[in-house]
This record gives structure tokens, sequence and C-alpha cells, in this order.
């Protein structure tokens, strides 16, 4: 489809070319114009991105799975798609916003899509990993994954939903519980923990917060935890968690969006019979250890949970555009990205950090 935007040849980009980095913010990368689309393409002005852990780990090249070299970072983009390739099968139109998310693209036709599990498809893209992706102001992405952004929710709002937000809206999906009920999050003043707060409160569960520090208790509790538990300070953690729950029992569910593996062999105590434990967290080189006798005895649940699939997204950014959900973020340009990641990688980032584009 013609697109009457202007598409300049270069662009500003942050761009690796080595795992380990550095990573370099450069204004001399081309722009894929709008006849080298190839048909199921779009072209997408970024105009905010998110940054996500994931990101400084594709550049470390310390995950078990490498990402391609070079390559231009990014996997939470909002911005307007300014060309459709033709021969598109699509209702989306130039001008329609859109967020490019951490799923580029999928087959859409083994079992695994058509289950709607599109993120473990065999043959999968990740923008950011296996394909460039969000951290340019031009970004080539896939029709049929892209999500559209209602118009009412700003893109800088909207940036951090698209694996932050969606990835934890799906992780509460996976825990299966009814609305009432109790469920746990580790880490509630981080940046996956308090959007999980804020999602699991809009779909009507009750929700404990674990974290540490006054500033961490304030804000869990501003965003809907009724009760909250700070780690450093609490002699028998999972004691103490069984004792907020109705009966004695513990909690349904553990949302675990903590970066440390201690959380995890806590939640396995604390929860419920029949209750979920949802792995959501990636905490370097950690294992889960279950006593199998227990778990089997008390019928609990070990549940991985990825990132979401295409309505998942669709549902997490309608929660966020009505209000449900607020991230707590701070913009900076994209040139500031080589100092994110070192304060990232330094653990120094409160919140999630948003990049503008234009910058």
């Amino acid at each position: 489809m013609a697109t009457n935007v202007q598409i300049p040849p270069t662009q500003s980009a942050a761009i690796f070319y080595q795992r380990g980095g550095p990573v370099e913010v450069r204004n001399d990368i081309p722009v894929t114009q709008p006849k080298d689309l190839k048909p199921g393409e779009v072209l997408v002005k970024i105009e905010y991105s998110g940054v996500c852990h994931t990101d400084l780990h594709a550049m470390l090249g310390d995950w078990p799975i490498p990402s391609n070299v070079p390559l231009i970072g990014g996997h939470e983009g909002a911005g307007r798609i300014v060309a459709i390739a033709p021969h598109t099968d699509t209702e989306l139109k130039v001008g329609d916003a859109v967020g490019i998310k951490w799923l580029a693209d999928s087959c859409l036709k083994c079992q695994s899509c058509r289950k709607g599990y599109e993120p473990v498809c065999q043959t999968a893209k990740l923008h950011g990993y296996t394909v460039d992706g969000s951290f340019q102001q031009y970004a080539v992405s896939y029709a049929h994954h892209v999500s559209k952004i209602p118009e009412s929710l700003p893109l800088d709002e909207a940036a951090p939903i698209l694996c932050a937000g969606v990835t934890v809206y799906k992780a509460i999906k996976q825990a299966n519980c009814t609305p009432g009920e109790t469920i746990v999050i580790p880490g509630s003043g981080g940046g996956l923990g308090h959007l999980a707060v804020q999602y699991a409160t809009a779909m009507g569960y009750r929700v404990i917060g674990i974290d540490t520090g006054d500033e961490k208790e304030k804000l869990s509790r501003s965003l809907g935890c009724e009760e909250f538990i700070d780690f450093k300070k609490t002699k028998d953690l999972v004691a103490d968690i069984k004792k907020l729950s109705f009966d004695g029992q513990g909690p349904a569910a553990a949302i675990v969006a903590a970066a440390g593996a201690a959380a995890y062999e806590q939640a396995l105590e604390y929860i419920r019979p029949f209750g979920t434990l949802v792995a959501v967290g990636l905490p370097p080189d950690a294992f889960i250890k279950a006593d199998v006798f227990y778990t089997v005895f008390y019928s609990k649940r070990i549940v991985g949970s990825y990132v979401g699939n295409r309505q998942d997204a669709e549902e997490a950014l309608d929660l966020a555009a009505r209000g449900k959900v607020k991230t707590l973020y701070k913009v900076l340009p994209l040139s500031s990205l080589p100092e994110v990641y070192h304060k990232m990688h330094n653990g120094q980032i409160a919140g999630r950090i948003v990049l503008d584009m234009s910058k």
C-alpha cells in the first residue's frame, strides 16, 4: 500500500556488532523503503520504545539461545504504520497506531500457533533478538503480529505494556484462579511486579505483595496490594504469607516476577493445596527444587509463562487504555541507551525506561 509519508534513506538506531557489545547509537543506519517490503510486512515509524532486561541479555549474549549479530535491539516499540507491502492480507491501514512486540512473526499453521501458543512456534521470529527490533526510527514488522494500540492510549504509555504488561497479564491468566482468590506477587514493587499487581487487581484477585523497603511497600499498597511483606524484615516469610490467607493454608497462586532464585522455592512452600506457582522472572543460573512427594500429595502446579499471544496483547492494551493499569516509567532519549544498559546491568534502574526515538 502506497504511503504519502516521506521516508528518509537513513535513520538513528541503536546497534551492536558483536555479543558482549558495546551498543552504539548511530544516525547512518539505512531505512527499509516501502518498495522493498515483502508481502506480509509493514513499515512502522517508531515513536517510543520501552527497554527490557531481555534487550540487555541480547547484547551481552548470556542466554542459552544466542541472538543474531549485528542487531538492532528492542521489542516494546510503539508507533504508526507508514507503509504496507503489496499483497498483504490485513485490515491495518497506513496511520494506524501499532505495537511491535517480542514475537515478531510465527507461521500461524503449526499446532502451537493453532492452539494460541504462538510464542513457542518453532519458526518464530523475535524482535530485538533474531530480527531487528524497535531501537530504530523505522522498523519492519509483520502485519499478522503487530498489535493495534487504542487511540486513547498515549504511545509512550503503551510501549511498556507491549512486553512487561503482556507478560505479567498472561502469567496471571496461567494461574487459572477464580476472582476473589488471593495471589502473591514477589517483586511487587519492580518493573514487572508493579504491573502484575495492577492487572491482578483489575481481574478481581486479592493481592499480597512481597518486596523490600518503605518506598516499595507504599507503591505496592497504592497499586492494589491488600497486604505487604518485607522479605528483609520477616523472620519466617512462608509462615507469614500463610497467616494472611483466609484459612491459613496459603494463597491460590504466586506470580514470581522477582529476580532472585529464593522466591521460587519459598513460593512452592506457601501456596495452598492445588495452588499454582507461575514462573515469570528469569534469575540467572536458577533452578526450582520441588519436593516431589508434597508436590504430588498437595497437587501443586509449576507453570512456566513466556510472553502472551496476539489476543493477550489486545486484552492487556485494552485494560491500560481504560485506565486500569498505569506503568511507572521515565522517558529518556534514544541516545541515552548505552547509559541505561550500564545502570540496568548494575541494578540501578527503578521502574521502566521508555526511549523517545526522536532524540
